[in-house]
């Protein structure tokens, strides 16, 4: 399916250099992204037959909770990306080098007073109260808790090698390595199910810990190559200067993924605390299984960041509108997959993790509209940060994050579990809608006032 994805890029985009590297981009993904998508599916049923549904949707709530961390470096990932592609766009390789290792500094601080601020909060939070859970998981839970934090907060840090990658158009090995990190926390799953009785403290160690050790070497591996030995992070090359640059729209990106998360990481939380922990698992297998889309489908859409903003600093429109067209064709296509993923669903979720957690149909429908629509927005979103005109997505999720949590409670006592959907769904409409509207109006250069912010 994903050759001919991409050889129909390739000939929309009219075989330039540009769409070259970003379909050789798409094609290393692949790889990467399989081994990704069997990995994960893989580790579901492991998981939950190394613990049990119940702690399985408690170790998914407090992940969700634990995944907020990487907010924290205030959208410098996201900032070093458009500037590091800016920078390289224009040949400035001492600018690149020097956003760079800026980055790396600035985020090495902000996650150790960020870490040391979880240990000093930990003390004081009451897990099971939080979660609703069994208050014998109270004292286990904050050590999980903790560990999962050092882990998130490492790879904070040894993942911008990631960002720097993709920035510079190599979205295929950026994508290996998160590849091979699922891998190895799978390997690790399945020797704990071996060697140990199911303990949520050493899914914690294990499970975050692989990724994140393989982050650290393949950093260490990159920087010391021939070809960014010269750019690898420097002390000497960090300029205090260049970090209100890299926020100018690192900023925007930060407000905009904290809302994002807000908004959809706290399904978990809620679902917990209304229906159970069990439900959670429900939801999440039900996501995991549509998520294929999702993840297919970011494998195409990420190359497209960077080379959108090397587009858009070349003036490169005619480029940009046909790459547009062409991933939109590439949306419907994946939208008829999920119809047929859908009719399905049943006898996949049987296979999968057997007859110990029940998935309604109602809930792998509005599962499936909830995925297409983040497919939908995806696309005009990532095209759209490739250009860096990302105020109106600031506004449209910062006046949803206000008020989606007592949303999605209401509609979690209401309709159940499928009713929680149902808050996201309408973010990811609006954001679509002013989405495509704004991406239009930046390809014909008719785009003004809050447009172009």
């Amino acid at each position: 399916m994903i050759s001919p994805i991409v050889l129909f890029i390739d000939r929309i985009s009219n075989s330039s250099g540009r769409s070259k590297e970003a379909v050789k981009g798409v094609v290393l993904s692949v790889v990467a992204k399989m081994i990704y998508i069997i990995s994960s599916f893989l580790i579901v049923p492991l998981t939950i037959d190394y613990v049990n549904p119940t702690q399985y949707g408690i170790w998914l709530t407090m992940s969700s909770i634990i995944s907020w961390i990487t907010l924290f470096d205030l959208g410098l990932g996201n900032g070093f990306r458009n500037r590091f592609a800016e920078a390289k766009a224009e040949g400035n390789i001492d600018l690149a080098k020097c956003y760079l290792s800026t980055t790396y500094f600035s985020v090495a601080i902000i996650v150790l007073v960020v870490f040391l601020a979880i240990i000093v909060g930990n003390v004081f939070i009451d897990w099971s109260t939080i979660l609703n859970v069994d208050p014998v998981y109270s004292e286990e839970l904050g050590k999980v808790f903790v560990i999962l934090s050092a882990f998130f907060c490492l790879n904070m840090v040894a993942n911008l090698v990631s960002t720097m990658l993709m920035a510079d158009q190599k979205a295929g090995l950026a994508s290996m390595i998160q590849g091979g990190g699922q891998l190895l926390s799978l390997i690790s799953v399945w020797i704990l199910t071996l060697v140990s009785k199911g303990s949520l403290t050493n899914l914690a160690l294990y499970f975050a810990g692989m990724p994140c050790l393989l982050a650290i070497v393949v950093s260490l591996f990159v920087y010391s190559s021939r070809k960014y030995q010269e750019i690898a992070p420097r002390f000497r090359y960090v300029k205090m200067s260049l970090i209100r640059d890299i926020l100018g729209i690192g900023l925007q990106f930060f407000i905009i993924y904290l809302c994002m998360i807000f908004i959809f990481q706290i399904i978990n939380i809620i679902i917990s605390r209304e229906i159970g922990p069990d439900a959670v698992t429900e939801y999440n297998i039900a996501y995991k299984y549509f998520a294929l889309l999702y993840t297919i489908f970011i494998i195409i859409l990420t190359p497209f960041w960077s080379a959108f903003t090397d587009a858009y600093n070349r003036n490169d429109y005619s480029w940009m509108t046909r790459t547009m067209k062409a991933l939109e064709y590439m949306w419907i296509g994946f939208a008829i997959i999920g119809v047929l993923m859908l009719i399905f669903a049943r006898y996949v979720y049987i296979v999968w993790v057997g007859t110990n957690v029940d998935i309604s149909p109602k809930l792998s429908l509005f599962v499936y509209i909830y995925v297409m629509i983040l497919n939908l927005g995806n696309l005009y979103m990532y095209l759209i940060n490739g250009i860096g005109t990302v105020r109106i997505q600031l506004i449209i999720y910062l006046s949803f994050a206000i008020v989606s949590w007592p949303l999605m409670t209401l509609a979690c006592r209401l309709w159940g579990v499928e009713g929680i959907v149902i808050v996201p769904t309408i973010v990811l409409v609006f954001q679509t809608v002013f989405g495509k509207i704004q991406l239009r109006k930046l390809l014909n250069k008719s785009a003004k006032g809050l447009w172009l912010k």
